[in-house]
């Protein structure tokens, strides 16, 4: 297997100072690492109740994202107990996919 195509193992650590790393400035103000944490738990919700996180399924995963980012700015509009903005969901989203990619989550 190629590097470029090996699967890293999956590190929340990682993907929340990846997430970090890449969320356009103007976004980041006021966003705190629980946020993140909050709206990448949701990603994975979805993803569980999408049955893409049972081990014995070896069929490819195709996401659709415009499904995902709908279910995720859902719950959080409907949560009164956070601030975020669509902006900033959608930038974390964006950004938990990408890391998901950078190590080949989902190959």
């Amino acid at each position: 297997m190629s590097e470029e195509n090996k699967v890293m193992e999956y590190d929340e650590d990682d993907s929340l100072e990846f997430i970090k790393e890449h969320l356009p400035e103007d976004l980041k103000e006021g966003l705190s690492d629980d946020d993140i944490d909050y709206v990448v738990d949701l990603i994975y919700e979805y993803y569980d109740e999408k049955g893409f996180l049972e081990d014995d399924d070896d069929s490819d995963i195709e996401i659709d994202e415009d499904e995902l980012y709908e279910y995720v700015l859902k719950v959080v509009r409907e949560d009164d107990s956070t601030a975020l903005t669509d902006d900033q969901v959608e930038a974390i989203i964006t950004g938990e996919l990408d890391y998901c990619d950078s190590i080949n989550f989902f190959d």
